[in-house]
């Protein structure tokens, strides 16, 4: 694999799923990959490090939810926490990207299949505001 098309791995964390989205920086372009349904903590980093083993991602993109105004609130807390446990557990760079505007793209009833899409958006804005830095 060429050194300068790094595979990035995205999430959107939820309380009962985990939207999952994949991409790299070459193409900037993100697809939607799997939803994680477990609650329980080592059944979900257990399954992200299958995906991590399976597409070896340079870094990982975390959504961070928080209101419309950009204040916090206790999903933006436990997508922080998440975002560190990844961090921690699989020593790769892990960013948060602001969500607030991809709900609003969505625009619908979010149901168990628009989480890999919302992780996908997740993933496209980074890549559209790392064009732009």
């Amino acid at each position: 694999m060429n050194a300068s098309h790094t595979v990035i791995l995205a999430f959107d964390f939820g309380l009962k799923r985990i939207g999952c989205a994949v991409g790299n920086d070459l193409s900037k372009s993100a697809r939607p990959l799997t939803i994680i349904r477990a609650e329980a903590n080592d059944k979900r980093f257990a399954e992200i490090g299958k995906l991590i083993g399976e597409w070896q991602p340079a870094k990982l993109v975390v959504g961070l939810p928080s209101y419309p105004d950009g204040t916090e609130h206790e999903m933006t807390r436990r997508c922080r926490r998440f975002a560190n446990q990844l961090h921690g557990r699989f020593a790769l760079d892990t960013i948060l990207v602001d969500e607030r505007y991809t709900s609003s793209v969505l625009n619908f009833k979010r149901g168990e299949a628009d989480d890999a899409h919302a992780a996908a958006l997740i993933l496209q804005q980074y890549f559209d505001e790392s064009i732009h830095n």
